[in-house]
């Protein structure tokens, strides 16, 4: 089963389990992934076409997604983690130290799905 597959079924059963770090961390990773996996404006129909030759009907204005393989989506899985950690570090005042926490805790909720250990 795909990472990404893995998250999107994890984010339903964190939000029954009312894990708000779970959430907060699959749905940014997950928005992560399927922006990656956007095709870039105007990669994906020639412009420029007069409304005769323009598509018509259900589905006419969608186009493919990128795919992303395993290593991939994992890439960004792992710049989500490092940028949680990177956030958490730059929060050095005590007033800031529940907020650096909370970050931890999200690259940790991350990590498990890499199976990485902790740092």
């Amino acid at each position: 089963m795909s990472l990404h597959v893995r998250m999107r079924q994890a984010l339903p059963a964190a939000m029954r389990a009312r894990d708000k770090v779970a959430v907060r961390a699959l749905r940014a990773t997950l928005a992560a992934l399927d922006n990656a996996q956007a095709v870039p404006v105007g990669a994906a129909e020639p412009r420029g076409l007069s409304i005769e030759e323009s598509p018509v009907g259900a589905g006419a204005t969608e186009t493919v997604r990128r795919e992303l393989s395993e290593g991939d989506m994992a890439d960004i899985v792992r710049a989500e983690i490092a940028e949680r950690l990177a956030a958490a570090g730059e929060l050095t005042s005590p007033a800031h130290a529940d907020r650096a926490a909370l970050l931890h805790q999200e690259a940790a909720v991350l990590r498990r799905f890499l199976d990485e250990p902790a740092e």
